[in-house]
């Protein structure tokens, strides 16, 4: 190791030896500084998906947290199963970009630094929040309705489709003065 630049070179010459310990160090704080920098813009990043038919709208930060919520009075109308189904999409399909964002940051703020790192990040922000247009894993049919069981060791007779219903109670009227601020 006494050769051209080995450390035979370094020890005869102290000055050189401080001065690329300096160049080793800016280097280092310049790159630290490049990544403090992508890590606050991608604190910053936030991404909005609105549903099809503008009723919903989701907005989260690229950590995938729900930023903001709101509804159009499209979802006064809305059972309250077909709300969640539009509020889970709505926010799926927002995550759904986290991970290009954040890979324009890096590519803006990093260039080609770190190759594995970032792709190794990315893979792990695809994986968390997937294109939610891709099929999900099929779910098991529901279950029939049970029917009650029989009096006395008799068949069990499920009602018939044409026997009276018991009707809902009656809905109140809305308060036009609550209805501004009610989403339901």
């Amino acid at each position: 190791m006494t050769g051209a630049n080995g450390l035979g070179d370094l020890m005869r010459d102290p000055d050189e030896t401080i001065r690329r310990m300096d160049d080793w160090a800016a280097g280092f704080a310049a790159k630290a500084e490049r990544y403090q920098a992508a890590q606050a813009e991608t604190e910053r990043l936030r991404l909005t998906s609105t549903s099809s038919d503008g009723a919903v709208s989701v907005t989260g930060g690229a950590d995938g947290t729900v930023t903001d919520l709101t509804f159009s009075n499209k979802v006064k109308s809305f059972p309250l199963e077909e709300l969640s189904r539009a509020i889970l999409t709505t926010m799926r399909r927002a995550q759904s970009g986290i991970a290009e964002k954040v890979a324009g940051v890096m590519t803006e703020r990093l260039g080609d630094e770190d190759r594995e790192t970032r792709t190794a990040l990315l893979d792990t922000l695809r994986g968390r929040f997937p294109d939610p247009d891709e099929p999900d894993e099929p779910q098991p049919p529901a279950s029939p309705d049970p029917v009650p069981p029989a009096p006395s060791g008799g068949a069990a007779v499920p009602p018939s489709p044409s026997a009276p219903q018991a009707s809902p109670p009656p809905r109140r009227r809305p308060d036009p003065v609550e209805d501004d601020n009610n989403p339901w």
